[in-house]
């Protein structure tokens, strides 16, 4: 039993090791933007698009692949869209990650051809506990196993000769936002076969969550032999993507059974291939989905040759190829890369979104554009990510003995829209450690003091009025209470200098942070409307 759990240990490691390598080997972090559905259905609409990506600031485009487009006629196979969308990228100097629309989108058969549809005898669809034909297609058929596998099939080795470098192509999403609707699981007469020769209910049940469990991982299954033959074909990075169960809803509301985080193990098991199961973020609570999708050890959690061995075992590294395009985005991105070193970011339907929305995208890049470049690797380093709204507005970090007070820069006072009944817009930024005493700071929307552990127990709390400093009578009680004499050392603020990372990697000063700008040596701080990065140096006394 011993050397069988040695062995299993030793072919999970390799597999994510391979993971690991698949990866590296993408050039760069995604800062990315998805299109809209229909926006590459067409030569002109990919010859207007793809120079608006590139303008915006996009390093990479994740765009539809069609499958009724690409398959019209069964056996005959039409690569317009996808070579004018190769040409007009690289001529762009962009990267592109294709999303295969093939059996499924957001649950449903609906980018499947006109003579798959048609057919539903040799293409059956999933059904309801009561017999309802959904416009799902099944799983369990092997016909329509085939004939997905031999669209994707003819898809990649066509990428392979149009791109056999992966210079501009570089990753593939399977299938999109795989998962049942109105039932948690497929009952269809095929479906209810394999059910019962896995024997799934006396091993897990008959409820819903039961029904979700097997339906993932038959839905991964099928995956896998997809995944198989791009690997043998053009083996590139390949991922597929979950529609969150939010809200409260059961199985059978949201598309269940997709790689949700917590079936995980389920599309593990069954799609081994797979190197990344990412979330598709909408709803609120942006940390949490992250932190739910990220489980990758970090360089600063590698605190023994134990602890690197074992980051083999990575489960999985958070890659968001679809979030909500808003004011927030830029923040959000800046928080993914800085607290879970994302493998990228990219907000949906980035072609419609408005001026006001995208502008956050496009100052939140630049700025992780230049920490890309930076003369060291920043994924060697700590990093923090910092999000901040109106209810969630504070956290503390210490790291070895600096205490850093980081929050939403309208808890300072003197800006009116903090106190006036606004509604917050999101803070956020990637926080770096260059080394001790050494930080860069790349973001809008946040302040951060520091101090020593000794100090920050020793520090009096305070009400602040509208000019930074502590309102008249306010902290007289609090005086009396702490007047014990302060004992320890106090961290100042060397320099907080504003900054620009050139293309060489190295750092450029632009201008010096002090008096008004720093709060008299108090805090270094980006207000909402700035997008800047900084350089702190701080000091002991």
């Amino acid at each position: 039993m011993k050397r069988f759990i040695i062995f299993l240990i030793a072919l999970v490691t390799m597999h994510h090791a391979f993971a690991v390598d698949r990866l590296s080997s993408l050039p760069i972090p995604i800062l990315g933007g998805e299109l809209s559905n229909s926006a590459a259905t067409s030569v002109r609409d990919i010859d207007e698009v793809m120079p608006r990506m590139k303008a915006l600031g996009l390093n990479t485009v994740l765009v539809p692949a069609y499958w009724e487009l690409m398959e019209p006629v069964e056996g005959e196979f039409d690569f317009t869209l996808i070579d004018r969308t190769i040409d007009v990228a690289r001529r762009e100097q962009l990267h592109v990650v294709f999303l295969w629309f093939g059996v499924w989108k957001n649950s449903m058969s609906c980018y499947t051809p006109a003579w798959f549809k048609q057919d539903t005898k040799r293409f059956p669809r999933a059904m309801t506990a009561e017999g309802k034909q959904m416009e799902i297609a099944s799983c369990f058929s092997d016909n329509v196993l085939q004939a997905d596998l031999k669209a994707f099939s003819a898809l990649m080795r066509h990428i392979r000769e149009k791109d056999p470098q992966r210079e501009v192509v570089i990753m593939m999403q399977i299938e999109n936002e795989i998962g049942m609707l109105e039932s948690a699981r497929d009952h269809s007469p095929l479906a209810e076969k394999a059910y019962k020769k896995e024997k799934w209910a006396e091993r897990y049940g008959t409820d819903e969550y039961a029904d979700e469990k097997f339906m993932a991982l038959s839905y991964a299954r099928y995956v896998e032999h997809l995944a198989k033959a791009a690997r043998e074909i053009h083996d590139m990075p390949l991922y597929v993507n979950a529609a969150m169960n939010s809200r409260g809803r059961r199985p059978g509301e949201y598309p269940s059974a997709g790689p949700l985080a917590h079936l995980i193990d389920f599309w593990h098991e069954g799609a081994p291939s797979i190197d990344l199961l990412a979330p598709d973020i909408y709803d609120t609570g942006f940390k949490s989905w992250c932190a739910q999708y990220a489980m990758p050890l970090r360089p600063q959690d590698y605190n023994s040759q134990f602890s690197i061995l074992h980051s083999q075992f990575v489960k999985n590294r958070l890659f968001i190829p679809e979030s909500r395009c808003c004011e927030n985005s830029g923040v959000r991105a800046l928080y993914a890369f800085g607290e879970h070193q994302a493998q990228g970011f990219s907000p949906f339907a980035i072609d419609q979104a408005s001026a006001k929305e995208t502008e956050s995208v496009t100052k939140a890049y630049a700025l992780l554009r230049q920490i890309f470049n930076f003369q060291f690797s920043i994924f060697n380093l700590k990093t923090w990510g910092l999000l901040f709204d109106q209810e969630d507005r504070e956290c503390i970090i210490d790291d070895d003995g600096v205490v850093m007070t980081c929050r939403h820069y309208f808890t300072l006072p003197w800006d009116p829209r903090a106190t006036d009944g606004s509604t917050w817009p999101e803070g956020g930024a990637m926080l770096i450690r260059l080394s001790k005493f050494d930080y860069l700071l790349a973001g809008s929307g946040v302040v951060i003091d520091f101090k020593t552990p000794t100090e920050k127990q020793q520090e009096q709390q305070k009400t602040l009025g509208e000019d930074g400093f502590a309102e008249a009578g306010t902290n007289s009680q609090l005086s009396t209470l702490n007047s014990q004499l302060f004992s320890g050392k106090r961290l100042g603020i060397l320099s907080v200098d504003e900054v620009e990372i050139t293309d060489d990697g190295t750092m450029q000063y632009l201008r010096r942070h002090n008096g008004d700008q720093t709060h008299q040596g108090r805090h270094a701080r980006i207000g909402v409307d700035e997008w800047k990065l900084l350089h702190i140096k701080l000091y002991e006394y």
